[in-house]
């Protein structure tokens, strides 16, 4: 009876010591991912219980994937490697990832990703949306910007090209699709660029796409604009404007000329916001994209503009 009973123990033990383990804080993104990290852990933990209850390891594992090990998964990290790190700015990297062969990512154009780090034994999960075509063979590219006190900010500063980087996806809730609005007002603050990037790309590469463009970046500095060169290449497509607010300049006289025209100081506010939404060429629909106080906030001065809650879209 004594064996029988540390048998149990023993088969006990090793049942428990296979539950999930429940995610920290720090495990999810907080960007409403679904899955979020915490459906996994629960879905994980019911297949546990069941396979259990069972006495059948074998339920563990779930249905086996006949998907290519490289192939964006949103529930399974998968591994990709970096072959280019270049810094734009002091804190901003514009970071390349290897795809096999000529394959292509498979996202939507705006959607996201999810990035897995570990820095002192604790494992953390960010957004990231590529900044690359949809389209784009063989490659995807992010823009990361690194904060002093970040986590993963120092997880991103030790990369160099080869290192081995974790993503899950795509998620994202906004599909665009050619012509399907008159206008599109792309309100950005800093790295909210990137998700602008990939749909004013699409619109451009399409020629049968008249979609009209009117982004407007905001940004410290004239020196701290990310993609200069792409957004001045973008600009001069027939349907696209490009405009800049500066919160930490106020001297048009010290600015490229190409850009004393179409830049503004101070902080994108209620009458700018008027203004752009009363200078579109066609009824607008309106991409916002930065921090969580500028996405409340230019949402509110959106509807003061008189748009409604379904003509805009909040990443």
């Amino acid at each position: 009876m004594m064996g029988e009973r540390e048998e149990d123990d023993d088969i006990e033990e090793a049942w428990l010591q296979l539950r999930p383990m429940e995610p920290l804080p720090s495990q999810c993104c907080g960007s409403g991912c679904s899955p979020c990290v915490f459906d996994l852990y629960h879905q994980n933990l019911a297949r546990w219980e069941a396979a259990r209850a069972s006495k059948d390891r074998s339920l563990l594992h779930g249905p086996e994937s006949q998907s290519c090990p490289s192939k964006l998964n949103p529930k399974t990290f998968v591994a990709f490697c970096i072959s280019a790190m270049d810094r734009l700015t002091k804190d901003t990297y514009r970071v390349r990832f290897a795809l096999p062969g000529n394959s292509q990512l498979g996202l939507q154009p705006g959607q996201h990703l999810i990035l897995r780090g570990i820095v002192d034994d604790l494992e953390i999960q960010r957004a990231y949306t590529p900044i690359s075509p949809a389209n784009a063979e063989g490659y995807f590219e992010v823009l990361i910007k690194c904060y002093q006190m970040g986590l993963m900010s120092r997880y991103v500063e030790s990369w160099r090209a080869g290192t081995i980087a974790f993503w899950r996806g795509p998620f994202g809730d906004f599909f665009y699709k050619p012509n399907q609005y008159g206008e599109l007002l792309m309100l950005a603050a800093g790295t909210g660029l990137a998700p602008m990037v990939p749909i004013l790309q699409s619109i451009t590469d399409n020629e049968d796409d008249e979609t009209f463009v009117t982004l407007v970046g905001c940004f410290k500095t004239f020196e701290s604009i990310y993609l200069k060169t792409f957004l001045q290449e973008q600009a001069r497509f027939w349907n696209v404007r490009t405009f800049f607010v500066l919160s930490q300049e106020s001297s048009p006289e010290q600015l490229p000329w190409s850009y004393q025209e179409k830049t503004r100081f101070g902080h994108l506010g209620q009458d700018l916001i008027k203004e752009l939404v009363s200078c579109c060429r066609r009824k607008p629909f309106a991409l916002v994209c930065g921090s969580a106080e500028f996405t409340k906030d230019i949402a509110r001065c959106l509807l003061c503009a008189g748009l409604t809650e379904d003509s805009y879209f909040l990443f």
